[in-house]
């Protein structure tokens, strides 16, 4: 079976893991960091802004069950696009939106699927989403990776 991964920052990774790994096609989510310069940053290095990274999502999905639009509907669906560094109360670079695209392919649906939204937004709000080149992902510490599950949780209270 042939599998493809997508990557997603969209705030606090917790909400962002739990909202992709409920859906079918979708085989493993994993909770980290990418998009920065430091190799091997823990939380506490990507708390302190410094290391350029976001909390992200490493997304491994089967083409063949659940489409990239898919994904992209659910990653804008379940976050404002239109916040600068921050979803919610949690304030920061790290936190900020993303697409990290892995091949050409990805690079023009994602940006042709923020321009219709963006489209339906009209002038009044701006996408702040970032559509970046995927490097580097650095897994979390284990502690992060499905914690809402983990409690039995929906939500972060957000």
């Amino acid at each position: 079976m042939p599998t493809k991964k997508a990557t997603f920052a969209a705030g606090c990774f917790w909400h962002v893991q739990l909202s992709f790994s409920e859906l079918p096609g979708v085989i493993k989510t994993v909770a980290g960091y990418t998009g920065g310069k430091t190799k091997d940053p823990s939380y506490e290095d990507v708390c302190g802004h410094g290391t350029g990274h976001a909390e992200a999502v490493e997304v491994t999905y089967d083409p063949a069950k659940i489409k990239y639009e898919k994904l992209l509907d659910v990653f804008w669906e379940n976050h404002d696009p239109t916040q600068v560094d921050r979803q919610g109360p949690d304030v920061g670079d790290q936190y900020r939106s993303a697409i990290f695209y892995h091949d050409d392919e990805q690079k023009m649906t994602a940006t042709k699927s923020r321009d219709a939204l963006q489209k339906k937004f009209g002038k009044g709000k701006i996408i702040a989403t970032q559509i970046v080149k995927a490097t580097t992902f650095y897994p979390a510490e284990d502690y992060h990776q499905d914690y809402l599950k983990k409690r039995g949780q929906k939500t972060c209270g957000i």
